[in-house]
């Protein structure tokens, strides 16, 4: 199990060989009608059930394009990408919503909470338009957020939460719905070194309790306590390597 969350029937895991994310071959050209432009030049990239992934690289080198590749944001130009042992390249709008919402749990480095409801409220909100029985996401809202340390704070809105506090709310937020995977997008990037560490703690426990974790970031006291860290350059990954224990 990946997050000893809600469990819903019918969900199909990691594909055979236990990797959630599997990308071959995979392009991203983006055409403005006068110039394209290679975002993605063939990656290759294997996510396994129960790690943590830093992806890094430089201002345009094309790991926000993956991030929004992995996230069902959008889809490649060319290649194969199954995400939980479904296939994804080729799918259109709608099929790419109802994967994300069903694999993904998003973490922005902005929060992204709603500021005029409480930060309980703000957890449950997933799970309300996702049907989730009014008992059970009021369990659930509570439990997510003593874990990640606000049990005393649920009934706080966001503009009485410190940067840190808030990036919990969104962490519990995407926790909800049993997410195959959460992907982060520069998720210390808003807070000082303090939160931030805080927060990478409460990632390393989250990979520690058997989650699957991908941050894309330019941080490197981040990406140094992931499982593995991968680097993009010019759109190819020119770094692949496992971190020490």
């Amino acid at each position: 199990m990946n997050w000893p969350l809600i469990r819903r029937n019918g969900r199909n895991g990691a594909n055979g060989n236990g990797a959630i994310i599997h990308m071959d071959g995979i392009t991203k050209v983006y055409d403005t009608g006068k110039v394209k432009v290679e975002a993605l030049r063939g990656i290759d990239l294997s996510v396994q059930k129960g790690e943590f992934v830093a992806i890094v690289g430089p201002s345009g080198s094309g790991k926000s394009t993956l991030m929004n590749l992995i996230g069902c944001l959008d889809t490649p130009t060319g290649g194969q990408f199954d995400l939980a042992g479904e296939a994804v390249a080729g799918l259109d709008r709608d099929q790419l919503a109802d994967v994300r919402n069903r694999r993904v749990g998003f973490i922005f480095q902005n929060f992204n909470l709603l500021p005029q409801i409480s930060a309980f409220e703000n957890v449950e909100m997933p799970m309300l338009f996702g049907g989730v029985s009014k008992r059970e996401r009021r369990e659930r809202a509570c439990e997510l957020l003593e874990r990640v340390g606000l049990g005393n704070r649920m009934d706080h809105k966001p503009t009485e939460l410190s940067g840190g506090q808030m990036q919990r709310v969104a962490i519990a937020r995407a926790l909800a719905m049993n997410p195959d995977i959460l992907l982060a997008d520069e998720p210390t990037g808003n807070l000082d070194s303090a939160s931030g560490g805080d927060i990478m703690t409460l990632f390393k426990n989250l990979w520690e309790q058997g989650g699957t974790l991908v941050v894309v970031t330019h941080d490197m006291a981040l990406a140094n306590r992931a499982g593995r860290v991968v680097e993009i350059r010019d759109g190819l990954i020119v770094r692949d390597t496992a971190n020490a224990a």
